[in-house]
C-alpha cells in the first residue's frame, strides 16, 4: 500500500512537472516561408531545367529553356514579308512619261495652230480645244502622282504592324529562357527535360530559407505587449528534452481576432479568440524547416531589435 501511494505521488509530481513545462511557453506555432512557383510563359518542349531539389539558386540565373524553333520560323516569315514590301511599291514614272509626251505633242500642235491663226489659216476654236486637252493631261498627271503616293503609303503602312509582330515574337523568345525570380532554395521540382509545357505550367517551387516566419497565436492580454519589431524568444526541439533558443522579430500582427486553430492546444483553448502573429527568425545554418513546430516566449519589455 505504501509502495502504491509512493508511486502515485511520483506520478503526480511527474505530471505536475510536465504540466509546468508545457506552461512555460506563451504561444505555439509553426515555421513557414514565402514559396514562389516558377512557371513556363511560352509553349514548347523543355530543353533543360537546372533546378534540382535542395539547390540554392540566385535571382536572375537562367534555369530553363523552352524550344523556340516555331517562334524563330515565325519571325523569319515576318521578316521575309517585310522584305517584299519595296517590290510592291508602285512607280508612276512610266505613266507620267507617257502623259508628258502627249502633252509635248499638244504643245507643238498648239504652237503650230497659233501660227496658222496669225495667217488666218486656223480658227480660235482649234486653239482652245488644244489648250483644253493640255489641261486634262495636267490633271491626269496630278491624279497619277496622288494615286501612286496613296498606294505606296498603304503598302508602307503594312510594315509597322509586321514589325510589332516581330517584337512580340522576340519577347516570346526571350521569355522562353526562364530566369529564376528570387534567391532561395528549390523545394520541389515539377517538370523534367523533354516534357512539353505550356504557359502557366509550374516548373519548380523555390523559397528563401535563410529567414523563416513563425506563425503563432496570442490572446488579447499577450497582444498588449507586442509591437511590430518586438523581440520574442523562439524555442525549437533539440534532442529529447532540450530546447534550442533563438530570437525572433515580430513582423506582422493580425488586425482581426479569430478562433484558435483546432491544432492548437486543448479543446478549451480552441474556443478562445486569438490573434495571429508572425515573427521573423534568422536561419543561417538551415536548421529550421518549413512546418517545424516551435514555442514562443513573449518578452515583457516589448523592446525592439537593434535597427528597428
Amino acid at each position: 500500500m505504501i509502495k502504491k501511494t509512493t508511486y502515485l505521488a511520483l506520478m503526480t509530481l511527474l505530471l505536475a512537472s510536465c504540466s509546468d513545462t508545457e506552461q512555460e511557453s506563451d504561444a505555439y506555432g509553426n515555421f513557414e516561408a514565402v514559396v514562389t512557383t516558377v512557371s513556363a510563359e511560352t509553349a514548347g518542349r523543355l530543353h533543360f531545367l537546372h533546378a534540382q531539389e535542395g539547390a540554392r539558386l540566385k535571382a536572375g540565373k537562367s534555369v530553363a529553356l523552352i524550344d523556340t524553333l516555331q517562334l524563330d520560323l515565325q519571325r523569319k516569315q515576318l521578316e521575309a514579308t517585310i522584305g517584299t514590301l519595296p517590290q510592291k511599291l508602285r512607280s508612276a514614272l512610266e505613266e507620267l512619261e507617257v502623259l508628258k509626251k502627249q502633252k509635248a505633242n499638244l504643245v507643238r500642235e498648239r504652237d503650230r495652230v497659233a501660227r496658222l491663226i496669225e495667217r488666218n489659216a486656223a480658227t480660235d476654236k482649234q486653239l482652245d480645244d488644244l489648250n483644253g486637252q493640255m489641261e486634262v493631261l495636267d490633271k491626269q498627271m496630278e491624279a497619277v502622282r496622288a494615286g501612286t503616293a496613296t498606294q505606296n503609303q498603304a503598302i508602307l503602312a503594312e510594315k509597322e504592324p509586321l514589325q510589332a509582330q516581330i517584337a512580340l515574337v522576340n519577347q516570346q523568345i526571350r521569355r522562353s529562357t526562364i530566369q529564376n525570380p528570387v534567391t532561395g532554395t528549390v523545394l520541389t521540382r515539377l517538370a523534367e527535360a523533354g516534357e512539353f509545357v505550356g504557359p502557366g505550367v509550374p516548373l519548380y517551387r523555390i523559397a528563401r530559407l535563410d529567414t523563416l516566419d513563425l506563425l503563432f497565436y496570442v490572446d488579447a492580454v499577450q497582444l498588449q505587449t507586442l509591437r511590430l519589431g518586438s523581440r520574442v524568444e523562439v524555442l525549437t526541439d533539440q534532442g529529447t528534452d532540450a530546447y534550442a533558443r533563438t530570437t525572433g522579430t515580430i513582423s506582422w500582427i493580425s488586425e482581426e481576432a479569430e478562433f484558435t486553430p483546432k491544432t492548437i492546444q486543448t479543446k478549451k483553448d480552441r474556443v478562445n479568440l486569438v490573434y495571429a502573429v508572425k515573427a521573423r527568425v534568422a536561419n543561417p545554418e538551415g536548421l529550421l524547416k518549413i512546418g517545424m513546430p516551435a514555442e514562443v516566449n513573449i518578452e515583457p519589455s516589448g523592446e525592439k531589435t537593434a535597427g528597428q
